[in-house]
């Protein structure tokens, strides 16, 4: 049995990532790869892609730490958003070679399901995503991990546009309070 690595605070983190310290990015890189993995696989479903896509939104992060802002979210949250917009990057690209193929969606897949969930598990956002209701979790899922726009979200929900802006709104709203109050305890 190894031992558990200790989780480093995010104030280190972010003081460390602010000054380009390599044993900060390892620490980043061990304490965070598994959920931004997550987070890319399920968008992209092939590890090879979804490993590269990590270790550009790695790069991404290293080059930007001295960016990242408190005042706006957290650090995984910023990361989380770098990784994310990275994955977006990546399959818009490649829509302009084909079409958005809508006979692969679940649509009853959520957000809970992630593979590396249980691995992140720690900063309670499987919990908080599973508690919200089945058509914020659809919304969800299409915007931020399958790199959906909002339009596309509608046309493929047979939807309108305010509902889905709605749904997203709500469903933020309430992870934000879920998250705040889970960081108080």
């Amino acid at each position: 049995m190894s031992p558990k690595k200790s989780l480093v605070s995010e104030a280190d983190l972010v003081a460390g990532l602010r000054i380009r310290s390599e044993s900060t990015m390892a620490a980043l890189y061990d304490q965070y790869s598994a959920a931004l993995y997550g987070v890319l696989f399920r968008m992209v479903n092939d590890e090879a892609i979804a490993s590269d896509l990590m270790q550009d939104a790695f790069v991404k992060i290293w080059k930007s730490g001295e960016g990242y802002d408190r005042s706006k979210g957290t650090l995984f949250t910023w990361m989380l958003n770098i990784a994310r917009n990275t994955g977006i990057d990546y399959l818009r690209s490649k829509q302009h070679k084909a079409a958005i193929q809508t006979d692969e969606l679940d649509v009853s897949v959520s957000v809970a399901d992630w593979s590396t969930a249980d691995k992140s598990d720690y900063i309670g956002l499987k919990e908080a995503v599973g508690k919200l209701k089945p058509d914020q979790q659809t919304v969800l899922d299409l915007l931020y991990f399958k790199g959906y726009t909002q339009e596309q979200a509608a046309e493929l929900l047979e939807i309108p546009l305010g509902t889905v802006k709605t749904r997203v709104r709500t469903a933020v709203m309430v992870l934000r309070e879920q998250l705040s109050e889970r960081k108080k305890v």
